[in-house]
């Protein structure tokens, strides 16, 4: 339970390490700072969000396809794509204790206890660094990814060679990036290492910024429409043009009002043509796309929508907490303590289904176990017998389990409904309603539809 002097960001934190969604990585060695590990329930929640990505953005779309390209990146990628001389972020320094902290975060700078001695900012490289083989020398050198996308522009002719898709099109993965953070915070939000879903959309020049708005509109109704955030709590954030990217033609962030403010969600940038133009330099390989009715050749721009995954678990996370003062039964007249509801959209939510026997009666126990295998086909299920009927409800509650399943002597004796029923919780409404096993699966497959 929360206690009252908590902020809800330290809520949901104590909720996520409780409930075993997510763990400082390390900790059993005092951790590791920006470094993060999922637990059972946080990964399924985590592969439910990247599942619905997929299926959004690539499944359900005749104009994307796939792609997995390696973390590790070679230099001369990274050399070519600008990122060896721009990817940096202003760094000052305490001279005092010698911390560090990015010079444009001037709430930090502002909140530490040695005000007006700090350094003058200088460019702090955020990458890292590795090598590829048993020397470590400048020929062996290669990084860490600090995003997805080079992968798909390396890989940009192959595809176009096996595939020959017709433009638009676009290339999608998922995959996990590295980012040497000067300062780490906020949890989930900032993170070293961390996944991304990026996606690179190569359409004719000319055409960019129209596909562009395209995007943007599309992007908020994915948002809304299918990860449950709140319209009122989403906002554009157009880059000026002095604070682009060195590809950038045009870049606009949706951010969301989280526990702490306004911040970061996903984005979307006008890549132009480019990261094509400057791999075809350094190669002196063509990067270009033949067009199969004009026969025309030209190095396609590149629209990228780009969505953090764990940014955006934590964002569904704070939309679907609620904590209810006095609770929410009204089956008791005793004294109700504040409950905890984890309102996750059903598709999304670790557990779909949780089978509880109302005791620990073997025959209650071979019906429940019989009735989660067969669900389990289907959806992902829990089943708990352990503590009273109330606290499994609540527990299944908190972790945002859409619906309960009781089995208990009405389902064998039935006594008060028929023989052979069960009984099903509705999370959000609290409604029961009677079904039958042998109808369990329509019943399911309505309400989830």
């Amino acid at each position: 339970m929360p206690k009252p002097e908590q902020t809800l960001m330290e809520q949901i934190v104590n909720l996520c390490k409780r409930r075993g969604f997510v763990f400082p990585s390390a900790e059993i060695y005092s951790g590791l700072g920006g470094f993060y590990d999922y637990g059972p329930l946080g990964v399924l929640l985590k592969k439910n969000i990247e599942q619905l990505w997929w299926k959004t953005f690539v499944q359900e779309r005749d104009d994307i396809m796939g792609i997995e390209s390696t973390i590790v990146t070679k230099f001369d990628v990274l050399k070519a794509s600008g990122h060896l001389e721009n990817f940096t972020d202003p760094l000052v320094e305490c001279k005092v204790c010698h911390e560090r902290f990015r010079a444009d975060h001037e709430e930090d700078i502002k909140a530490h206890r040695h005000q007006g001695k700090f350094t003058e900012s200088r460019p702090f490289h955020t990458m890292f660094k590795t090598f590829v083989g048993v020397v470590e020398e400048d020929a062996a050198t290669a990084f860490l990814r600090p995003e997805n996308a080079q992968g798909m522009f390396t890989n940009f002719q192959n595809i176009v060679d096996t595939m020959r898709p017709k433009l638009p099109f676009g290339l999608a993965q998922i995959g996990r990036s590295f980012r040497n953070e000067i300062t780490y915070r906020n949890f989930l939000f900032r993170q070293r290492e961390f996944t991304i879903a990026e996606l690179e959309y190569f359409v004719k020049p000319g055409d960019d910024e129209q596909v562009f708005e395209e995007w943007l509109n599309f992007m908020e109704k994915v948002l809304v429409e299918r990860f449950g955030l709140s319209s009122s709590k989403l906002r554009r954030h157009e880059h000026p043009k002095d604070k682009l990217s060195h590809y950038s033609k045009r870049t606009v962030d949706f951010h969301y009002e989280y526990p702490w403010g306004w911040d970061e969600l996903w984005g979307l940038a006008n890549r132009r043509d480019y990261d094509l133009e400057q791999h075809e330099k350094a190669t002196g390989k063509k990067m270009t796309y033949r067009d199969q009715e004009t026969n025309e050749s030209f190095r396609p721009y590149v629209i990228e929508p780009t969505g953090g995954i764990d940014r955006l678990l934590l964002a569904i996370l704070c939309e679907s907490y609620q904590s209810v003062s006095g609770g929410r039964s009204t089956t008791t007249e005793s004294i109700k303590e504040e409950e905890l509801v984890l309102k996750l959209p059903m598709q999304l939510a670790p557990y779909t289904i949780a089978v509880l026997p109302l005791s620990k009666k073997p025959e209650l126990q071979k019906i429940a176990h019989d009735i989660a295998s067969t669900l389990r086909n289907i959806w992902s299920v829990d089943y708990d017998e352990a503590a009273s009927i109330g606290k499994r409800y609540r527990r299944q509650d908190e972790i945002g389990t859409p619906f309960c399943l009781t089995v208990d002597f009405d389902t064998v004796e039935g006594t008060k409904r028929p023989a052979g029923t069960v009984t099903v919780r509705n999370r959000d409404t609290m409604a029961q309603d009677n079904v039958a096993i042998t109808e369990l699966v329509e019943y399911f497959r309505t309400k989830l539809a």
